[in-house]
C-alpha cells in the first residue's frame, strides 16, 4: 500500500471520533515536566484538533522552570508535605515564568500556525476565583504529619470558576491558553496546582475530555505496567494500596472531581510521545490511562 493510501486509509478510519468529538470542548493540561522539544509535537496537535472541529482549551504547568528561575536568582523555596511555600518572592517568580514566559511560548508556538488564540492568567476576567489552600485539612485527609504552625503563603486552591471568557473565546474559534494563577475575593494572587485548575476548567465547561499531559505513561501498577483503564472505585482503592502514590494521586483526585462536575471521561497520558493528542482522541486504541465513573 503506497503513503497516500494509507494515509486515506487511517482517515477514514479516524472519522468515527472526529464526528463523535465535532463541536465539543477538550480541556488539555499541558505538564511543565514535559520538555520544551516537545512543545512544536503539541501544537501540531492541538491544530489538528481544532481542524476537525474539536475545541481545546489549554492549562499549562510549569514547576520544573519556576525552580530553575528561582535557582538562578539564588530564591530558596521550601516544601511542606510535598507543596511548594510561596511567599511574596517565589510568587512574583511563578506569576512571572507561567504568565510571561511559557504561556506566551504556547501562544507564539500556535501563532505561527496562522491560528488564533489568547494568553491569559486566572485573574483575568475573573476566570478563576481562589482561596487560600487548607494545608491543615490536606495533611489530615492524606494522613501527613506536619508542624501545626505550617503555612504555604500563596498557594491557592479553586473556589469557583466563571467560563464565560472561555465560551467567548470558543465562539470566536479562539484557543484559550491559561496559566493556573488566580485571585482572591480580596484581590489576593494565588498560586494553583495545574492539575486542580484544569480539572474545575473541565467541570465548569462541562467538557467532553480531560486530558492530563505528563512525561509518564499513565497509571502503573505496582510492576511498572501500564492500567489502561480505572473506574473511580478501583482508583480510590489504589490510593489506599499504594499503587497509585506520590505525584500521581492529586491527578487522580483531580480527575474523579472533574468526573463528578459533569466530565464525560479524563485520561492520564504521556504527553513525550509524539502525536499523543490525536493517538488519544482519534483511534480506537488511545494511550495511558482511561479514568472513568
Amino acid at each position: 500500500m503506497n503513503s497516500s493510501a494509507q494515509r486515506a486509509e487511517i482517515l477514514v478510519e479516524a472519522l468515527p471520533y472526529i464526528e463523535a468529538f465535532h463541536g465539543k470542548t477538550v480541556v488539555v493540561k499541558y505538564g511543565g515536566s514535559i520538555a520544551n522539544e516537545d512543545l512544536a509535537n503539541f501544537v501540531r496537535d492541538l491544530i489538528l484538533m481544532k481542524y476537525v472541529g474539536i475545541k481545546p482549551v489549554v492549562v499549562h504547568g510549569g514547576g520544573p522552570q519556576i525552580q530553575e528561575h528561582l535557582d538562578s536568582l539564588g530564591i530558596k523555596s521550601d516544601f511542606v508535605a510535598g507543596l511548594r511555600v510561596t511567599d511574596e518572592r517565589v510568587m512574583e517568580v511563578v506569576e512571572m515564568v507561567l504568565v510571561g514566559k511559557i504561556n506566551q511560548q504556547i501562544v507564539t508556538s500556535i501563532n505561527k500556525h496562522q491560528m488564533e488564540t489568547v494568553g491569559l492568567s486566572g485573574k483575568e476576567g475573573k476566570l478563576i476565583k481562589a482561596k487560600k489552600f487548607d494545608l491543615q485539612k490536606f495533611a489530615t485527609e492524606h494522613k501527613i504529619d506536619i508542624p501545626e504552625d505550617s503555612d504555604l503563603g500563596y498557594v491557592g486552591e479553586v473556589q469557583e470558576v466563571n467560563p464565560e471568557l472561555i465560551k467567548m473565546l470558543e465562539g470566536k474559534d479562539i484557543i484559550p491558553i491559561i496559566a493556573p494563577i488566580g485571585a482572591g475575593e480580596d484581590g489576593t494572587t494565588y498560586n494553583i496546582n495545574a492539575d486542580h485548575a484544569a480539572g474545575k476548567i473541565a467541570g465548569a465547561l462541562r467538557a467532553a475530555k480531560l486530558i492530563l499531559l505528563t512525561n509518564v505513561d499513565g497509571i502503573l501498577d505496582k510492576k511498572g505496567d501500564l492500567i489502561s483503564s480505572v473506574t473511580k472505585r478501583q482508583a480510590k482503592k489504589f490510593i489506599r494500596n499504594g499503587t497509585i502514590n506520590s505525584g500521581m494521586i492529586p491527578k487522580v483526585m483531580c480527575a474523579l472531581e472533574a468526573l463528578e462536575e459533569g466530565v464525560e471521561k479524563v485520561h492520564i497520558i504521556n504527553g513525550t510521545v509524539k502525536r499523543a493528542l490525536i493517538l488519544e482522541l482519534l483511534t480506537d486504541s488511545g494511550i495511558g490511562t482511561e479514568i472513568t465513573l
